[in-house]
């Protein structure tokens, strides 16, 4: 019988104060209230751990490097033991012959009851050989196992867009999971990588309810990509005023103006980095001085250069060029100061004929 997260948690020493505020600091991530802690609560102690086989094809590895230094909670051994991770060929101890042997018993044992997570995507040119996994094409790991599993998340822009291997002109022709696999159903979990918490957020997720959570059209989990980074992120006040950084650390990047016109794609870009953010919380590269590059969205690679500005980024309710901003800012003010003070007048005048008919003597009088 396998154990459950809450065993787990125990076994490394993991205090019952501490996992009941691992629990509640993963139902506020998660944007439910209070009293879903003690539904994750409940969940964790008492259901199996959920058995994972954790996939590489083209990729860099970082989202496994994201995964492992989630913060809440702050020890990776236990994040890595809220699933039962059965097969990880980058952290696996075992090698060779061995490893892959995990694959085919837990197919047997688990058979349309596992999760297949998936880092990176597989290449279709050369017929796969630019991804080679155990002397085969990753493609075909891919499809054998994701025949067996009860559901595939597909972590990071690799395995959900295709990322920079699927750039122009994709000699691998790289291709994202789903569209390799039509027949189960997929979450995506976008960025480059994503961030820690979003990961270890949904697998909780998935564990507690035992069901995806709400998606967008793309797929991807809504509680962390509803909003674009531009609707929370701290320098908006700067874009909306119409101040912006000119050029790297000039005077208006000293003061943390809006980098807009340095190519920022938060106006376009739909992830919590401006909430969640990096680093237990620390940062985020618009904090940090850069720009957004827009990594969680399909084909940042091909959008054009990073520096680039974008055009027509709606502000103020209506299309416009944030080039003009300031001066339609300063114009509507402007307008807004001579239209009161012009009614202002109209009223004292008004309001002095007023008292001058009532002051003039009557005839007859």
């Amino acid at each position: 019988m396998l154990e459950t997260f809450y065993d787990v948690m125990r076994r490394q020493g993991i205090s019952r104060r501490s996992f009941l505020k691992y629990c509640s600091l993963t139902a506020a991530a998660l944007g439910l209230g209070p009293e879903f802690a003690g539904k994750i609560a409940h969940a964790m102690e008492n259901k199996p751990r959920i058995p994972v086989l954790w996939l590489h094809g083209l990729e860099c590895t970082c989202c496994s490097e994201s995964f492992i230094r989630s913060a809440h909670p702050l020890a990776k051994d236990v994040v890595l033991s809220m699933v039962s991770l059965d097969y990880d060929d980058t952290i696996m101890a075992a090698a060779g012959q061995q490893a892959e042997a995990i694959i085919e018993e837990t197919i047997q044992k688990y058979d349309g009851n596992f999760i297949l997570a998936v880092e990176g995507n597989p290449p279709l040119n050369q017929e796969g050989m630019s991804c080679i996994i155990a002397g085969k094409p990753f493609v075909e790991q891919l499809t054998k196992v994701a025949k067996h599993c009860k559901a595939i998340i597909s972590w990071g822009s690799c395995a959900s867009y295709g990322c920079v291997q699927a750039a122009k002109p994709n000699p691998t022709k790289a291709t994202p999971v789903h569209k390799i696999i039509t027949d189960k159903p997929i979450i995506k979990v976008p960025g480059c990588p994503p961030i820690a918490e979003v990961m270890t957020a949904v697998v909780t997720y998935i564990l507690t309810f035992e069901r995806f959570p709400e998606l967008d059209r793309q797929g991807r989990p809504k509680m962390f990509y509803s909003q674009r980074i531009h609707d929370k992120c701290y320098r908006r006040p700067h874009f909306d005023a119409g101040q912006f950084v000119e050029s790297f650390d000039d005077e208006g990047a000293r003061k943390g103006y809006c980098l807009y016109k340095m190519g920022c794609k938060g106006p376009t870009t739909y992830n919590a980095c401006s909430t969640i953010r990096w680093n237990e919380g620390t940062s985020f590269p618009i904090q940090a001085g850069h720009g957004c590059i827009g990594c969680s969205e399909d084909g940042f690679w091909d959008k054009g250069s990073w520096y680039a500005r974008l055009t027509d980024i709606p502000a103020f309710g209506v299309e416009a060029n944030a080039d003009k901003i300031g001066i339609a800012a300063a114009a509507t003010v402007g307008t807004a100061i001579a239209a009161h003070a012009a009614m202002s007048a109209v009223k004292r005048a008004k309001s002095t004929q007023t008292t001058a008919a009532h002051d003039e003597p009557k005839q007859g009088a």
